[in-house]
């Protein structure tokens, strides 16, 4: 032991308990010192600069170009439910898709989807089904009954598959203001689909 080293011990006492005053070790205040000072950069790194991506957003961006290389594999394939849904994890995808709405869609549904004209598209009813399939072909082929105008011509089938991802990020979102339910409830069409001997969604075998 190092001569040089003696217990002291402070003045002050609490409870019968007295502190002593040594010296810490040097590599015990190096490691101190250390996670201060990389706390500190990575703060100026990552919150004040924004120099480098955080763990999070660096996993969104990951999933993003995951999803776009998926569908770039998938984009001679039919359409799916599964495609649509990545579709509408993909920020350009739903930019484009908002941009088609705001344009053609809002007139009856209004800019937040809440629905005027048309239904609401934020809760969880539906007229003729929430699958992205289901989606794809009311707003594909229309529903001239309801007023509601085939679209794939005026917009092709890009566009189209576009707003279709756009509105799948709407769904459950309960906008304030929004129209009252029409149709049955998400869960009533998922049970349907479910059920043995049902019909496949349009698109799929």
């Amino acid at each position: 032991m190092n001569d040089d080293i003696k217990d002291r011990v402070l003045d002050h006492e609490y409870d019968g308990i007295r502190e002593y005053d040594n010296k810490l070790p040097n590599w015990w205040l190096w490691t101190l010192y250390g996670a201060i000072a990389f706390a500190v950069g990575y703060w100026l790194v990552y919150h004040t600069y924004g120099a480098a991506a955080l763990p999070a957003e660096a996993y969104e961006k990951e999933m993003i170009a995951a999803a776009e290389a998926q569908l770039a594999r998938m984009a001679d394939q039919e359409m799916t439910n599964e495609a649509l849904e990545l579709m509408s994890t993909v920020p350009d995808e739903i930019k484009a898709g908002r941009e088609v709405f705001q344009t053609f869609c809002v007139q009856c549904h209004t800019p937040t989807g809440g629905g005027s004209v048309g239904p609401n598209l934020t809760d969880a009813y539906w007229l003729h089904g929430p699958q992205p399939l289901q989606i794809l072909r009311t707003v594909t082929s229309g529903v001239p009954e309801k007023g509601m105008a085939a679209w794939e011509n005026q917009l092709g089938p890009r566009r189209v598959q576009q707003v279709v991802s756009y509105v799948l990020t709407l769904r459950n979102t309960n906008v304030a203001g929004g129209k009252a339910p029409q149709g049955r409830p998400s869960a009533e069409w998922e049970a349907e689909a479910a059920a043995p001997g049902a019909a496949p969604p349009p698109g799929q075998p």
